[in-house]
């Protein structure tokens, strides 16, 4: 990515994290995120991805992680190691992976409970609330239902309207599809885009389904075993033949490769 062109909000420089003293995680992980783009972290279950949004967002500390070697910078500030807390204040802000909502409160309540570290008013607040059920209009039917007994894609909304009324510079995204329906796919990452481009949010999203992350970003990076592997604008890789056939199913035979196939791929470590 060229940075020199673009303002940066977000810079990982060359970390790595380390979790009991002795197990390390990442090596050598950097990626940079443009203010007001969309950038994607892609790779298979177990490649470093949520463990570099932690190291992001400030979530090492409680699973006994820390980085030690390199820095992230957000908005020119340093945040290595920093609590999550003062990450958010920040305004970075972390979807985590499986929702994670309030299952005993209702769905409005829980959408409120984003907006709790603001102090610019509530007259912006509230506008900001009635933003979220029109960006998520089948949350609207919704309000009062106790967010538990939601299906899996009600709560993907409120967890995202939950972090939109903190009023993030950055939204991070772990894993927004899984569990979901293709259609719930299809409208999760529509509205992805509306945020990006309606609110001026910029986004880091990680995702396992590289077909749709590809479609909505615009740079992408390939996570292998803790490590950044590839690299490059996301319209690039999605016609890369390597991505086609190990990310996105896609073989010159058709189909999809087999588990022993991908196995031996990881053996060869072509990128490594």
């Amino acid at each position: 990515m060229d940075t020199n062109k673009t303002q940066l909000l977000l810079e990982v420089n060359n970390i790595e994290v380390v979790y009991n003293d002795i197990v390390q995680v990442l090596r050598g992980v950097s990626l940079h995120v443009p203010k007001g783009g969309i950038v994607a972290l892609l790779g298979t279950n177990g490649a470093g991805k949520t463990t570099t949004l932690r190291a992001i967002s400030g979530l090492l500390k409680p699973e006994n992680g820390f980085i030690r070697d390199g820095f992230i910078k957000f908005m020119g500030d340093d945040i290595t190691n920093v609590l999550g807390t003062q990450v958010v204040k920040l305004g970075a802000v972390m979807v985590p992976e499986g929702r994670r909502i309030f299952k005993h409160l209702t769905v409005d309540e829980n959408i409120r409970v984003g907006s709790i570290i603001r102090k610019d008013g509530h007259q912006k607040i509230r506008e900001d609330h009635e933003l979220m059920y029109r960006h998520f209009p089948r949350l609207s039917d919704i309000t009062h239902r106790l967010a538990g007994y939601c299906s899996g894609g009600e709560q993907q909304m409120i967890a995202i309207a939950r972090a939109l009324m903190a009023a993030p510079k950055m939204l991070m995204l772990d894993e927004p599809s899984l569990g979901l329906a293709p259609l719930l796919v299809k409208e999760i990452f529509e509205n992805i885009e509306l945020i990006n481009k309606e609110m001026n949010t910029t986004i880091l999203v990680v995702e396992q389904n590289a077909k749709i992350a590809l479609e909505i970003s615009q740079y992408a990076y390939i996570m292998e075993s803790g490590k950044i592997v590839l690299e490059g604008p996301s319209e690039e890789l999605k016609n890369n033949p390597d991505v086609k056939e190990f990310y996105m199913g896609v073989t010159q035979g058709g189909g999809r490769k087999s588990f022993k196939e991908i196995k031996s791929y990881k053996r060869r470590k072509r990128w490594m």
